[in-house]
């Protein structure tokens, strides 16, 4: 069965993005690259709301940059090869490789995903992921907690109209940033 994962860096205070919408806090190092690599490696699909899509949209072309590392342009074709499906009231169209704006709503095309998909399924985006935690959809949370307290921005979750038991099932540290996974009970 596919898990639905709900995996995004986090500031200690509870924010994905900062005031600005900048995530420039949240840079991995090189352990921690390798560890999303391998994360990425085995999904079958994710799930992006706009602004994630937009920013990962950075991917499609790296593998053209001259100076690209070999754990980057890794990366680059592992995420260029990954079923991505958008979630936006904004864009009429997407762009990239296996990369489609949904169709149906949110739990139609995770119920068609995990028909279809034999890999784990990640939600990015707090406003999505808040939506499929209201539906229940959510199966794990992989928090990435970094060193920063920004005192306000994107909250890892909007405001929900049920509490959420979690379970803590393990724990990893990457130098200064601190991974959390938790199965929702």
């Amino acid at each position: 069965m596919n898990t639905m994962i709900y995996s995004m860096g986090v500031s200690l205070d509870g924010f994905i993005a900062d005031r600005d919408g900048n995530i420039d806090w949240t840079p991995p190092d090189e352990e921690l690259f390798l560890f999303h690599t391998e994360r990425v490696r085995g999904l079958g699909a994710h799930l992006c709301g706009r602004r994630l899509y937009e920013t990962m949209l950075y991917w499609e072309t790296a593998e053209q940059r001259p100076d690209i590392d070999p754990a980057e342009l890794e990366f680059a074709r592992l995420w260029k090869a990954l079923p991505k499906i958008v979630f936006s009231h904004t864009l009429d169209h997407v762009e990239g490789t296996n990369t489609r704006l949904a169709t149906a709503g949110l739990q139609e095309e995770v119920d068609r995903l995990k028909s279809e998909s034999r890999g784990d399924i990640e939600v990015g985006g707090a406003g999505l992921a808040g939506s499929a935690a209201q539906l229940g959809l959510i199966d794990e949370y992989r928090l990435f907690v970094h060193p920063v307290v920004l005192g306000g921005g994107t909250p890892y979750f909007p405001p929900l109209d049920k509490r959420i038991a979690l379970e803590l099932v393990e724990t990893r540290s990457f130098g200064p940033v601190l991974y959390l996974r938790y199965l929702a009970r």
